[in-house]
């Protein structure tokens, strides 16, 4: 590979490692290439980087980066995955490496500068995403509105059904 190519790609990537807030590593072998289609195919979809690169590489990509807290993890074939959202990268490869443990491992990771293993990425992957949290705040914020709503609609609909009963008690009456 040519010089000027090399250090466009680490330049690139090392550009991709600083945006990320998460990078995990992984390893894999004998892994078909349908299977490695499928899941770059939800990387894309999921907005995460999944990337097979040369160790030397990277590693020279990662200095000056958090990702140089794992870059002793580049050894034999590895594959870079990268997020800005910390949680759906951990979702979408723990769900991938279910059943597959033995072609493919999460190694270790690094989230917003801490690092992590294995066990730490699998645990990440079970919290919810940025989206569930999202969904669950504006839950939370609208319970009270919702609530007080239902509260003062309340002595009104008694009032309605109270007249209403009235007024059928009268019509049986006359």
């Amino acid at each position: 590979m040519e010089r000027a190519i090399k250090e466009q790609q680490i330049a690139e990537l090392h550009g991709k490692m600083k945006d990320a807030s998460i990078a995990i590593i992984a390893e894999f072998s004998g892994i078909d290439v349908a299977t490695v289609t499928d899941i770059r195919k939800k990387c894309r979809e999921s907005q995460v980087e999944y990337k097979v690169v040369k160790n030397t590489l990277a590693k020279r990509a990662a200095q000056g980066t958090s990702v140089e807290k794992i870059a002793d993890g580049f050894k034999g074939p590895v594959v870079l995955i990268l997020g800005a959202d910390p949680v759906t990268p951990a979702k979408v490869i723990a769900e991938f490496a279910k059943g597959k443990e033995e072609k493919f491992k999460l190694k270790m990771a690094v989230v917003e500068g801490k690092k992590i293993d294995g066990k730490g990425i699998e645990a990440l992957a079970k919290m919810p995403g940025i989206n569930e949290l999202r969904g669950m705040l504006v839950g939370m914020i609208n319970a009270p509105a919702s609530k007080l709503a239902r509260l003062i609609a309340t002595p009104g609909q008694q009032l309605a059904r109270a007249v209403g009963a009235r007024k059928e008690q009268l019509e049986k009456a006359s």
